[in-house]
C-alpha cells in the first residue's frame, strides 16, 4: 500500500514537475491504473519550484530578496561526513540550509537551497557520479536526487522519515537506495529510487543510528550502526513477500562501543572500528576476533571514524589523525589464539596527517589518472593526501582551515570590509568579506569566548580587537598590512594581514562573556561568568580602573548610545537581572589596596515573568468573546423571526455548558534567562528572554525603588511586544543598521529575521511585518552573532553549526565589484617593539589577586620590619642587661644583687608564664589532629616494619680488633607456627583419662546406687517394721532370707559365668591350624621389602611404601617444623649476642669506673709516673639501633632547625618572598644571635670566678707550704708506691676486660660461622622442599581425586561386608526358625501318635483327617523355593515324604467327610485331631513364610557377593592406579636438583683412581646407611645359623606338644566316662548341673508369698479398723435408740396426759349444757 501511494506520488508529465507538495491519496482504481506508470528516465524537476525561500510577511511590501548570499566562510566538521567530491574539481558540503559546490581550481561557491528549510541530513554520491542525494531535515522531509553536473532535481523521495535524514548510501549497482532516519522512528527504507517507491522499510534500532550501506558483492546484504550497536540486514524473500530481517550483532565479553566506522568484506564478515581504537572482525553476528597491534596496542589512539576497501587492502581512518592500510588477506583470514580474544597484525602502511589533526572521513577522487583523497578533520580543515605510499609520495596538504564547531563572538569593522571571529578552538581570524578570503589567523592557548572590534574613536585605522577568553584574559590584538612595513634586505612582505598581540591582562577568573567600549572610546568595560564587570582606561597602554561585583553571570553589555545625555552602561546577567551603572572615572578611583569600585550608584531590574498573566487575560479576553458573539447571534435570530411574522415563545434558558477552569499562574522556578537586549530610552531598555519567558520582547525600565538585596526584587516590564513563532524559538541576537531603520534577528533555530522600522520606536504594528530565512543549521546552528558593515551595504551572520554567511542588503553582487576591504596600516615603530608578553597559564592570576597579593607582601613587609625594629630594640636591652650582670659579678661578694632582686615585679613574670602556658595550650589545640595524625601514622609504620621484626640487625664489634659479630635480622613467626604438636596430645590424654576416670565414678556410683536402693529401701522398711506390729518381723525376716537367697544364686551363676569364661578365653586363645605369629609375619613383611634390595626411588620397579607417601599437608608440616627449627636456632644465636652486647656494655661502665679512679690514682703521681691511660672503648650506633628512635627535646629542637634550614633554601630557591609569609610557623626558635651574647657572658663569668678561686687557692697553699719532714716523706714514698702498683694494677685490669671481651667475641662469631653453614644448608633444603610443595600442589588435585575413589570403594566395600554379615546372621536366624517349627511339626505328630493310643480302629481316618491338605498351591510353591535351598536337605526330605503322604492320602479324600465325626469314634478325640490340623496348618504357613524370607535372603546374599567382587575389584584397580600416581609423582619429586655440599674426602666415585668430570652416575650415599648395610650382611649371616637352630628346637617341641595332646584327650574322655557313670549311678539319668544349680530356689515364688503375706497383713488391719468402726457406730446407734425411747415415753405421756384432759373438758362440756 505504501508503495503504491509513494508511486501515485511520483510525477509523471510536465505539469505534475511544477509542484513539490504531495498530492491527496488517489482511489483503489487509480492506484492500480497509475502502478503500471512509470516515471521516464529523461523527467526532471524544476529546482525554482522546489527550492526553499525566504518568508515574507503578507501585503507587507518587503523585497523578497532583501538579503541575498554573498559567501560562506565556515565549515561545520563536526559533522561526521560532510565532504563529498564528484570529479577532480568540485567538491560538497552542507553549510546550514543549503550546500556549498566549491570549486577547487577558480575558489568560487554556488549553492543548492533546501527544498523544505529545515535544513540538511546527508549527503551521498551515486557509484557513477552521475547523481548525488541530499537528505533533508524538518517535518516529513525529501530525499531529493539531483543530477549532476546540471543540478537538476532528478527525482523527489517522500515519507522516508518523520524528522531528519541521517544518513543514506547506494547499492553498487546504483539501482537502490538505502536511507536511515533520525529519532523518533529511526526508519531504515530501501528506495527503488529512480520509480520513487519503498520497496522495504523497517525500524533500524531504538538509538542513535550513524550509518547505513550495500554490501559491494552482495545487494541483498546491509548493515546500519550505531550508539552501542552494529545490525546486519538481509532482504529475504518470505511467503509473505519481501522483508528485511536484521541481527543485532552481539558484543559478548567485548565492550559496548559507539560503531562510527565499518566495512563489508566480500564474503560477508564485516570489520568495524571501537571507540578506543581496535578492529572488531564479526561474522554471523557475533565478534570472531578483535585486533590490535602488538603488544596490544590500539589500532588507533581513538575512536576509529572509517574504513575502507581500496584495492584489495584495508584503509582505517582514526581520530588520532592516522591513516594506517593493512593486509587484508591476514586480516579477513584472522581469528583468535587465546581466551583474550585478541589477535595482533601490524600495518603494513601508515600516514600521520599533522598534530591536533582529528579525522572523521575520507573521499577518493581520480586527478589525471592518480587516485587522490580528500579528508575532512573535525578540528577544522579539508587536507589533500597522497596514499600511494611510494617514493614519490606528496606529504599531506592542508586545502582549507576553519573554525572547529561553534563560533563564540563576531565583530564587523567599523571602517573597512573585515570581518574577525573567534571560538573554543583557540583562534582568532580575519577574513575580507569583500574578497571573500580569510586574510589571517592567529592561535592561542585557550578558546576564545567574546570580540569586539574598537571603535574609530579608540583607533581611526580601525586595526585594534579587544578579544575575550576562556580563562578570563583580555587580549588586545592590531590587524595590519604587513607591506606597511619597512622591507629588510632579502626579504619580502607578500602576505595580505598580520595580526600583532598587542597586550594581555587578565581582570576575571573564569570566561570572558562580554566587551563593550564606552562611546567616547574612554573606557572598555569586560564582563565574565565571574559576575564581576572590569573596567579599563582607554590608552595606549590600557589601565585598570575597578570592578563592581553583579548577581550572576553576565550575558551582554551595552554602552549608552550618544543620544542619551548620560553615559551609562546597561548589564544583562544570565540568571534575571539587569543592572544600570555610570561610566567610572579613573580619577576618582582608589586603587592601592582593591580594585574593586564600591560606592559605584547600581540600578537593579530583577526580571519577574508575567508571560502567564498575559496568557491567562488573552483566555478571558477570548472567552468573553465567544460569549458576545454567541448573544450577538441570538438576538439576530429573534430580529429575523420578527420581522418575518413569526411569534416567539418564550423558551426556558438553556443550560450553559460548564467552561473549563482557566489555567493557573505559573512561575518558573528559575528565572528565565536574559538572551539579549538593547537601549530604548534613558533608563529604559528591551529584553528578549529564553525559556519559559521566550515568544515577546519586553519593555523594562529601572525603578529609583532603592532595595537592600537585589534578589527581592520583583520588577515587570511595563510593554510587551508579542513576536510570531517565537514560543520555542527565542531571538538570541538582535542588531541594527546604522541607520536603525532594519533591525536583524538571530534566532535559537538559525533562522534569520529582518523587520523594517519605520520610526526608532519599537511598537507592535512595528514588528508584525517581517522577512525571515532559515540559513543556520536547525538543530544546533542558534545564530551567535550578527552585524553589518559600517557602511549597511552588508549583513554578517555566525552560529553554533560553524558556519559564517554573508549577505548582501538591497543589492545586487555585481554593484560590489568595485568595492575593497582597505587593511590597516602598521603603526610607527612597530617593527621595532619586542614581542608583548602574553599570559599562557590559565592558573595565573588575575588583576585583582595580584592587586590583593601585592598587599598582602606589603602589610606583611611592613609587620617584618616592625619586627624586626622590635628585635633590635630587645638585643640591645639584652647587651645592656647582661653587662649589668657582669658588673654585677665583679662586685664583692655581700655587695651582689641576688638574681630575685633583679625583678622590679614578679607579677610580670607570671603573667607572661601565663601568657606562655596559654599560647603552648593553644598551640597544641590548634595541633592535636595533626598530632594525632602522625601519630596515627608513626604507629601504622611501626606496626608495619618494626612490630613484625622479632630482632633486629644488631652488630656487636670487638674493642682492639676488627672483628665483628651481627644478628639475625628475624620476623616475628605467626601463631600458627608455635602450636606444639605434643601438647596437644598430652591434654587430650589427660582429658580422656579424667574423662574415663568421671565415666568410672559415675558406673560405681549407679551400680552401687542401683544394687543399694532396693537393700536400703528394705532396710528403712526393717527400721520401720521394728516399731510395728511383731507380724512385720515375719515379712522382714522373709525379706532377709530371700536376699540371701539372691546372693547365693547370684554367686554361683557368676562362679558358673566365670567359670565359662575362662573356658571360652581358653578355646579363643588355641591357635587354629594355619595360625603364624603376627610378628613373624610382619618380619617377614618387612624382609621381603626392604632386605636383600636397596631399592633406589629412581627404580622403575620403586613402591612407595605408605609412611613415606607425600602430600600437601605433611609437606607444609615439613616446612612449618624446619622453618621453627631455623628460628629457634636463629633466635638462641641472637640471645648468645645480645648477652655479648650487654656484656659489653657492663666492661664499658666497669671501664669507666675503672678509668675515673685511674685519674684519681695519677693526681696524686707525678706527671713522668703517669702511665697512658686505656682509651674507654664506645659503642657504635648499630650496637644499639633502638636508641635510633629515642628522642628528646634536643633531637626535636636540632630537626626543627634542620626543616627551617631546608625550607628556607628552597624558599630561595623559588625566588618567591611572599611564600614565607604564607608558610609561617606559630612557634619560631630564637636565632644564634639571639642565644650567643647570654651564652658568652655566661661562659665568661664561670671562667672567670673558676679562674679567681684556683688562683686565691694557690696564693693560701704557697704561704701554708713549708718542708716536710722524715716521717711525711716516708708516707709520701709507700703513697706513691702503691699509687704506682694500684696504677698497673688498674690498668692490667682494664687490658683484661677487653681481651676476654674480645676472646669471647671471637668464640662466639666462630660459633655462628658454623651456624651460618647450617643454616644455609637449611636454606638449601627448604628450597628443595617448597619446589616439592609446588610440585605437590599441582598433582594435589589428581592426588585428592584418587585417594577419595579409593576411600569411597573401602567405604564401599565395608559397607558390603557388614551387609554380608547382617545378612548370613539373618540366614542363620531364618535356618533355627524353621528347625524350630519343624521340631514342632514333628512334636505335633508325636502328640497325635499318643493320642491315639495302641490298636485303634479310626487311626487311619483321624490320621487322614490330620494329614489332609488345605492350601495345596502355596505347597508346591514352598517346595519350588525349597529346592532351590542346599542346606535344607533333611527338611526337602521330610517335607517331601510328608507331601507323599498327603498325596497319598489325597487320593481317598473324596471318599471321606472330615467335617462329621463317625460313629464309634470318640468326639474328643476326633476334635483333638482337628485342633491338631489346624495347628498344622499354621505351622506349615509359618515354615512357608520363613523359606520364602531365607530364599530371599539367600538371593540377595548372592547378589551382594558379586558386588562385593566388583567393588574388590575395582579396589584394587584405584589402588593400582594410586600406586602408579605415587610412582610418578616420586619420579616428579625426583627431577628436583638437590644441593649436598661435600668435601673431597667425602667423594669415593673414582674413575681410573681420579676424580672424574661427570658425576651423573654417581650415589649420595649417607655413612650411616652405607654402614649399616654393610654391617646388616654379617647379621643376616649370624641371624640365619641361629634361626636354623631355633628352628631345630621348634621341631623337637612341636612333636612334644602332640604327644602330651594325645595323651590328655584319652585322659579326658576317661573323666567324662567316670562322671557320667555316677550321675547315671545316682540320679538315673544325666543331670546338667550348672542349670540345677542356677535353678535351685524359685525366688519369684517366694517374693510372691511374701506378697502376699503383707498383703493379707495389710487386709487384717484394714479389718481390724473397720471392725472397730462399726462398734463404735454401734454404740452410737445404742445411744440413739435409748435417746428415742425415752422421748417416745415422754410423748406417751404427753398423750395420756391431753386424753385426760380432753375427758375434763368434754365432762365440763356437758355440764355447761346442762
Amino acid at each position: 500500500m505504501e508503495d503504491s501511494e509513494k508511486t501515485a506520488e511520483g510525477p509523471v508529465s510536465e505539469e505534475e514537475s511544477k509542484t513539490s507538495l504531495p498530492k491527496e491519496s488517489p482511489t483503489a482504481e487509480e492506484q492500480e491504473e497509475e502502478v503500471e506508470k512509470k516515471i521516464s528516465e529523461t523527467f526532471f524537476y524544476n529546482y525554482e519550484d522546489i527550492y526553499s525561500r525566504p518568508f515574507v510577511t503578507e501585503d507587507s511590501g518587503i523585497p523578497i530578496n532583501l538579503l541575498t548570499l554573498k559567501h560562506s566562510f565556515g565549515y561545520d566538521c563536526t559533522r561526521s561526513v560532510n565532504l563529498l567530491l564528484m570529479d577532480s574539481q568540485t567538491l560538497m558540503y552542507i553549510a546550514g540550509n543549503q550546500l556549498v559546490l566549491l570549486d577547487l581550481k577558480t575558489k568560487t561557491q554556488s549553492y543548492l537551497w533546501s527544498s523544505g528549510g529545515g535544513g540538511i541530513g546527508f549527503i551521498t554520491a551515486h557509484p557513477t557520479k552521475q547523481y548525488f542525494a541530499v537528505g533533508e531535515k524538518g517535518k516529513k522531509p525529501n530525499l531529493i536526487i539531483y543530477d549532476y553536473p546540471s543540478l537538476r532535481p532528478y527525482r523527489i523521495l517522500r515519507g522516508g522519515t518523520e524528522k531528519a535524514y541521517v544518513f543514506g548510501d547506494f547499492n553498487n549497482a546504483g539501482t537502490l537506495l538505502a536511507s536511515v532516519g533520525s529519532s523518533p522512528d529511526y526508519m531504515l527504507t530501501i528506495w527503488d529510487w529512480k520509480q520513487e517507491k519503498i520497496v522495504l522499510r523497517a525500524k533500524a534500532f531504538s538509538q542513535d543510528v550513524y550509518k547505513v550501506t550495500f554490501s559491494a558483492d552482495n545487494e541483498e546484504q546491509l548493515t546500519t550502526s550505531g550508539a552501542g550497536h552494529i545490525r546486519f540486514w538481509k532482504m529475504a524473500l518470505t511467503f509473505t513477500g519481501l522483508k528485511l530481517q536484521g541481527a543485532l550483532g552481539r558484543f559478548g565479553k567485548t565492550a559496548v562501543t559507539d560503531i562510527i566506522g565499518y566495512v563489508e568484506l566480500p564474503d560477508g564478515k564485516v570489520i568495524s572500528g571501537t571507540e578506543w581504537g581496535n578492529l572488531l572482525l564479526w561474522e554471523g553476528g557475533l565478534i570472531k576476533v578483535e585486533l590490535c597491534r602488538a603488544g596490544h596496542k590500539p589500532c588507533h589512539s581513538g575512536p576509529v571514524s572509517q574504513l575502507v576497501l581500496d584495492e584489495g587492502e584495508l584503509v582505517t581512518v582514526g581520530k588520532d589523525g592516522f591513516i594506517r592500510v593493512w593486509n587484508f588477506e591476514t586480516i579477513d583470514a584472522a581469528d583468535s589464539v587465546d581466551d583474550t580474544g585478541l589477535l595482533e597484525v601490524e600495518p603494513m602502511n601508515e600516514l600521520h596527517v599533522g598534530r591536533n589533526v582529528s579525522l572523521s572521513f575520507m573521499s577518493k577522487v581520480h586527478d589525471c589518472g592518480q587516485p587522490v583523497w580528500y579528508a575532512q578533520d573535525t578540528n577544522g580543515a579539508i587536507w589533500k593526501l597522497d596514499l600511494t605510499f611510494s617514493n614519490m609520495t606528496r606529504d599531506p596538504e592542508c586545502l582549507y582551515t576553519f573554525h572547529s564547531g561553534r563560533i563564540e563572538a563576531m565583530s564587523v569593522s567599523p571602517i573597512t570590509y573585515l570581518l574577525a571571529t573567534t571560538a573554543l578552538d583557540r583562534s582568532v581570524r580575519i577574513y575580507d568579506f569583500i574578497s571573500n578570503s580569510q586574510l589571517s589567523e592567529i592561535k592561542f592557548k585557550q578558546g576564545g569566548t567574546a570580540l569586539t572590534w574598537a571603535p574609530r574613536v579608540v583607533n581611526p585605522k580601525g586595526g585594534l580587537i579587544a578579544v575575550g577568553f576562556e580563562d578570563g584574559v583580555v587580549r588586545i590584538i592590531e590587524v595590519y598590512d604587513p607591506k606597511g612595513l619597512p622591507v629588510l634586505a632579502g626579504q619580502t612582505n607578500t602576505e595580505n594581514a598580520e595580526i600583532n598581540l598587542k597586550q594581555a591582562f587578565k581582570p576575571h577568573a573564569t570566561a570572558v562573556t562580554a566587551l563593550a567600549y564606552e562611546r567616547n572610546g574612554d573606557v572598555l568595560a569586560t564582563g565574565s561568568k565571574d559576575k564581576t564587570v572590569f573596567f579599563f582606561a582607554v590608552e595606549d597602554e590600557y589601565k585598570p580602573i575597578g570592578f563592581i561585583c553583579v548577581p550572576g553571570p553576565v550575558q551582554a553589555l551595552q554602552w549608552s548610545p550618544p543620544s542619551h545625555m548620560k553615559t551609562t552602561l546597561l548589564i544583562l546577567c544570565e540568571n534575571g537581572f539587569a543592572l544600570q551603572v555610570p561610566g567610572p572615572l579613573p580619577e576618582e578611583q582608589d586603587t592601592v589596596s582593591t580594585y574593586q569600585i564600591k560606592n559605584l550608584p547600581t540600578q537593579y531590574f530583577h526580571f519577574y515573568s508575567i508571560k502567564s498573566r498575559i496568557k491567562l487575560e488573552e483566555e478571558i479576553a477570548l472567552r468573553e468573546k465567544k460569549k458576545q458573539e454567541k448573544e450577538k447571534a441570538k438576538l439576530e435570530w429573534i430580529k429575523q423571526q420578527q420581522e418575518m411574522g413569526k411569534e416567539i415563545e418564550e423558551e426556558q434558558p438553556e443550560e450553559e455548558p460548564e467552561e473549563e477552569p482557566l489555567p493557573p499562574l505559573y512561575i518558573p522556578e528559575e528565572p528565565s534567562p536574559i538572551l539579549c537586549g538593547f537601549y530604548s530610552a534613558p533608563g529604559k531598555f528591551w529584553l528578549s528572554l529564553g525559556g519559559y519567558d521566550s515568544g515577546f520582547l519586553y519593555h523594562c525600565e529601572f525603578s529609583n525603588d532603592h532595595q537592600d538585596d537585589p534578589e527581592n526584587r520583583k520588577d515587570e516590564p511595563f510593554e510587551l511586544i508579542p513576536i510570531e513563532d517565537t514560543d520555542d524559538n527565542p531571538i538570541h541576537q538582535i542588531s541594527f543598521c546604522t541607520s536603525r531603520l532594519l533591525m536583524f534577528c538571530g534566532m535559537q533555530n538559525g533562522a534569520l529575521r529582518v523587520y523594517p522600522l519605520q520610526d526608532e520606536d519599537l511598537s507592535v504594528n512595528t514588528l508584525k511585518e517581517y522577512w525571515s530565512f532559515n540559513v543556520h543549521d536547525n538543530d544546533y546552528g542558534q545564530i551567535q552573532g550578527i552585524g553589518s558593515s559600517y557602511d549597511d551595504r552588508f549583513l554578517i551572520t555566525c552560529g553554533g553549526d560553524g558556519n559564517i554567511f554573508t549577505f548582501n542588503i538591497f543589492s545586487p553582487e555585481d554593484v560590489h565589484k568595485e568595492l575593497k576591504a582597505k587593511i590597516p596600516s602598521p603603526r610607527s615603530g612597530l617593527e621595532k617593539e619586542k614581542a608583548t608578553e602574553d599570559i599562557e597559564d590559565p592558573n595565573a592570576y588575575n588583576l585583582e589577586e595580584v592587586k590583593q597579593k601585592k598587599e598582602y607582601e606589603r602589610i606583611m613587609k611592613e609587620a617584618e620590619e616592625k619586627k624586626n625594629k622590635k628585635r633590635e630594640e630587645l638585643i640591645a636591652l639584652r647587651h645592656e642587661f647582661l653587662f649589668l650582670l657582669q658588673k654585677n659579678q665583679e662586685l664583692p661578694k655581700h655587695m651582689q644583687l641576688h638574681r630575685e632582686q633583679y625583678e622590679m615585679d614578679h607579677r610580670i613574670f607570671e603573667e607572661l608564664d601565663r601568657q606562655t602556658a596559654q599560647r603552648i595550650q593553644l598551640v597544641q589545640k590548634e595541633l592535636a589532629w595533626e598530632h594525632e595524625k602522625h601519630l596515627i601514622g608513626l604507629q601504622k609504620l611501626r606496626n608495619q616494619f618494626r612490630d613484625s621484626l622479632e630482632f633486629d640487625t644488631v652488630v656487636v664489634h670487638a674493642i682492639q680488633s676488627n672483628h665483628q659479630i651481627s644478628t639475625y635480622r628475624l620476623l616475628a613467626m605467626s601463631e600458627k607456627y608455635y602450636q606444639d604438636k605434643e601438647r596437644p596430645s598430652w591434654k587430650r590424654t589427660v582429658l580422656k583419662r579424667a574423662w574415663k576416670q568421671a565415666e568410672k565414678r559415675e558406673i560405681v556410683r549407679e551400680t552401687s546406687h542401683a544394687w543399694s536402693s532396693p537393700f536400703e529401701g528394705e532396710a528403712e522398711k526393717l527400721k520401720t517394721s521394728e516399731v510395728r506390729k511383731p507380724t512385720t518381723h515375719y515379712i522382714g525376716s522373709k525379706h532377709e532370707q530371700i536376699r540371701r537367697i539372691v546372693e547365693k544364686s547370684d554367686k554361683v551363676k557368676a562362679k558358673i559365668m566365670k567359670r565359662k569364661a575362662e573356658w571360652d578365653e581358653l578355646y579363643k586363645s588355641k591357635p587354629s591350624d594355619d595360625y603364624e605369629n603376627p610378628k613373624d609375619v610382619e618380619d617377614i613383611r618387612e624382609a621381603q621389602e626392604n632386605m636383600g634390595c636397596y631399592k633406589l626411588k629412581t627404580a622403575p620397579n620403586y613402591r612407595v611404601p605408605e609412611h613415606k607417601r607425600m602430600n600437601t599437608e605433611k609437606k607444609v608440616m615439613q616446612l612449618t617444623s624446619l622453618e621453627v627449627l631455623i628460628h629457634k636456632r636463629k633466635v638462641n644465636m641472637n640471645k648468645e649476642i645480645m648477652s655479648l652486647r650487654d656484656l659489653k656494655i657492663s666492661i664499658i661502665d666497669k671501664i669507666k669506673c675503672l678509668v675515673q679512679e685511674l685519674k684519681s690514682i695519677q693526681t696524686a703521681l707525678d706527671l713522668s709516673e703517669h702511665l697512658p691511660l686505656p682509651p674507654i672503648p664506645q659503642l657504635y650506633p648499630d650496637e644499639v639501633p633502638e636508641k635510633k628512635f629515642e628522642y628528646d627535646s634536643d633531637v626535636l629542637l636540632k630537626f626543627k632547625e634542620e626543616q627551617e634550614a631546608k625550607a628556607k633554601l628552597q624558599e630561595q630557591l623559588e625566588g618567591s618572598p611572599s611564600s614565607c609569609a604564607f608558610r609561617h610557623g606559630f612557634l619560631r626558635a630564637p636565632s644564634i644571635k639571639e642565644i650567643d651574647p647570654m651564652a658568652q657572658a655566661a661562659g665568661a663569668r664561670l671562667m672567670k670566678t673558676a679562674s679567681s678561686v684556683v688562683t686565691e687557692q694557690r696564693k693560701v697553699f704557697e704561704i701554708e707550704k713549708a718542708e716536710p719532714t722524715e716521717m711525711e716523706l716516708e708516707i709520701s714514698k709507700r703513697e706513691k708506691i702503691k699509687n704506682l702498683y694500684l696504677q698497673e694494677t688498674l690498668i692490667k685490669k682494664i687490658n683484661a676486660l677487653v681481651i676476654n671481651f674480645d676472646a669471647e667475641l671471637r668464640f662466639l662469631r666462630h660459633k655462628k660461622l658454623k651456624l651460618d653453614v647450617q643454616m644455609k644448608s637449611a636454606d638449601l633444603r627448604y628450597i628443595t622442599w617448597y619446589e616439592e610443595l609446588l610440585i605437590l600442589k599441582n598433582l594435589e588435585k589428581r592426588e585428592t581425586l584418587l585417594q577419595g575413589r579409593v576411600d569411597t570403594l573401602i567405604s564401599e566395600q565395608e559397607a558390603t561386608r557388614s551387609k554380608l554379615n547382617s545378612y548370613l546372621a539373618q540366614m542363620e536366624d531364618r535356618k533355627s526358625e524353621i528347625v524350630k517349627l519343624q521340631e514342632c511339626e514333628k512334636a505335633l505328630y508325636a502328640n497325635f501318635q499318643a493320642s491315639l493310643g495302641e490298636n485303634n480302629e479310626f487311626a487311619r481316618f483321624l490320621t487322614k483327617v490330620l494329614k489332609k491338605k488345605i492350601k495345596c498351591m502355596e505347597k508346591k510353591e514352598v517346595g519350588r523355593e525349597a529346592d532351590e535351598e542346599d542346606e535344607n536337605e533333611e527338611e526337602n526330605d521330610d517335607g517331601s515324604s510328608l507331601g507323599i503322604d498327603e498325596e497319598n492320602a489325597g487320593s481317598e479324600d473324596e471318599v471321606f467327610d472330615d467335617s462329621v465325626c463317625p460313629k464309634n469314634c470318640n468326639e474328643a478325640l476326633f476334635r483333638n485331631t482337628m485342633q491338631l490340623r489346624q495347628k498344622r496348618l499354621d505351622i506349615e504357613k509359618a515354615l512357608t513364610e520363613e523359606k520364602k524370607v531365607a530364599a530371599n535372603l539367600r538371593k540377595k546374599y548372592n547378589a551382594l557377593t558379586k558386588k562385593a567382587k566388583v567393588v574388590e575389584t575395582s579396589l584394587d584397580t584405584a589402588e593400582m592406579e594410586l600406586e602408579t600416581f605415587q610412582w610418578e609423582k616420586q619420579q616428579r619429586l625426583n627431577e628436583l636438583y638437590v644441593v649436598v655440599p661435600l668435601k673431597l674426602h667425602q667423594v669415593e666415585y673414582l674413575v681410573n683412581g681420579e676424580m672424574p668430570s661427570d658425576f651423573s652416575q654417581a650415589l649420595v650415599f649417607t655413612n650411616q646407611s652405607l654402614e649399616y648395610l654393610q654391617k646388616r650382611t654379617v647379621d643376616l649371616h649370624n641371624e640365619k645359623i641361629v634361626q636354623r637352630e631355633i628352628y631345630k628346637k621348634a621341631q623337637e617341641q612341636h612333636k612334644q606338644l602332640v604327644q602330651d595332646k594325645k595323651e590328655m584327650d584319652i585322659n579326658i574322655r576317661r573323666l567324662e566316662e567316670k562322671c557320667s557313670h555316677l550321675m547315671m549311678k545316682k540320679f538315673g539319668r544325666l543331670v546338667d548341673f550348672e542349670a540345677v544349680q542356677a535353678h535351685s530356689v524359685n525366688i519369684r515364688m517366694e517374693e510372691l508369698e511374701v506378697q502376699i503375706m503383707e498383703k493379707e497383713y495389710v487386709h487384717s488391719q484394714e479389718l481390724q479398723e473397720w471392725e472397730e468402726r462399726i462398734l463404735d457406730l454401734r454404740q452410737q446407734l445404742m445411744k440413739l435408740t435409748k435417746e428415742n425411747t425415752s422421748k417416745l415415753q415422754q410423748l406417751n405421756r404427753f398423750c395420756l396426759e391431753k386424753q385426760q384432759l380432753e375427758t375434763k373438758l368434754d365432762s365440763l362440756k356437758n355440764d355447761l349444757k346442762r
